[in-house]
């Protein structure tokens, strides 16, 4: 990365950071076009259809709806990796279905974002994140964060549903 914060234990080649801004990768088939996120560990499409053995790294969408989340409130249990002497934190997960892609990715909300703001619908963005780990090593991974209001984008529940088709009661 380049502020020098290594990725966590087996993220390496999950995201990149660049000149184009934070992005999540994906491993594309070379044959099909299929992807699969995190990319594959080992050779073969993820599509069981395609004999492809190879992928390539692909960028996805920076942006995307939020589909569901939680809100962590409880510690979980050893061998949770918390650096000694610190207090549990509560914190949010989102699935979010990105725009381009359709495809839903999992990750933690940004930990200055609070569950209670977060709504389903609403468009989030893909943001560097840290976890420290329990040596107390900061490790570079991905968080959720609502986006700014963008054009064509919203994160109004009743144009949501509106586009989406969903019936609200």
């Amino acid at each position: 990365m380049t502020d020098g914060i290594p990725a966590a234990p087996g993220t390496d080649g999950w995201f990149r950071e660049g000149p184009d801004g934070f992005a999540l990768l994906a491993g594309r088939c070379t044959a099909c076009g299929a992807l699969s996120f995190p990319p594959r560990t080992v050779p073969g499409c993820p599509d069981p259809a395609c004999e492809g053995a190879e992928q390539s790294p692909a960028p996805l969408s920076t942006t995307g709806t939020l589909w569901s989340y939680t809100d962590a409130r409880y510690a979980p249990p050893p061998p949770y990796p918390r650096p000694p002497d610190t207090e549990f934190s509560p914190y949010a997960l989102a699935a979010v279905e990105l725009t381009a892609e359709r495809m839903i990715v999992l990750g933690q909300v940004a930990p200055d974002v609070p569950a209670e703001t977060l709504r389903v619908g609403m468009i989030m963005e893909v943001t560097p994140g840290t976890l420290v780990s329990s040596a107390g090593v900061e490790e570079r991974v991905w968080n959720w964060r609502p986006a700014e209001p963008q054009d064509g984008l919203s994160t109004n529940d009743a144009e949501y549903s509106a586009s989406s088709g969903e019936v609200q009661a």
